[in-house]
């Protein structure tokens, strides 16, 4: 087990001493992160040993990052490939703009939908509305844009589904270094 930083160890600071410290943390603390967090017993606390300040600080900076929407939310990111769901499609869909706001969310909250997105329309690419599904077979994925499909009903004029052909890239941003 690797050596962790207690709540209750005096030798840390247990906040940012200033603005200017605070954004620095913030940008260490992306630096660290940016590739998913370590896969060890207590990764707060593999944080806070690096970051230099207490767990509690820690956990404090995350939520204010949140609070002011720098982070969106912390939450595993599993590889479904290697889950087993080879075969996606992002599925994209001419939906009437006076019901997006409301079948927007209804689409992006199905358990199939990995993410769910309102673009502006484009001369020439009319839609409005991409949802990412994931399946273990082409057949599935299938289904799921048929069910997609029924929700939307009539405020759907068209639709059409882009098929990955190979993997570009596999990572989150990265915002430490240009690569």
């Amino acid at each position: 087990m690797s050596a962790c930083t207690s709540r209750s160890d005096p030798s840390k600071p247990t906040e940012p001493t200033s603005t200017l410290g605070t954004a620095q943390l913030a940008q260490r603390l992306v630096a660290l992160t940016e590739s998913g967090l370590p896969l060890v017993d207590d990764p707060w606390a593999w944080l806070a040993e690096r970051l230099e300040i207490s767990v509690d600080a820690t956990l404090q900076l995350l939520q204010t990052l949140q609070a002011e929407g720098a982070i969106r939310r912390i939450a595993a990111v599993p590889n479904h490939y290697r889950l087993g769901y080879r075969h996606n499609g992002m599925t994209v869909w001419d939906v009437d703009d006076g019901q997006i706001e409301r079948l927007g969310p209804l689409i992006g909250s199905q358990p199939f939908v990995s993410h769910c997105y309102r673009r502006p329309r484009r001369e020439g690419w009319h839609y409005n509305l991409f949802a990412m599904v994931h399946g273990r077979s082409a057949e599935e994925i299938e289904t799921y844009r048929a069910e997609i499909r029924q929700l939307l009903g009539d405020a759907c004029r068209a639709e059409e589904m882009l098929v990955s052909s190979r993997i570009l890239k596999k990572t989150g941003l990265r915002v430490g270094s240009r690569r």
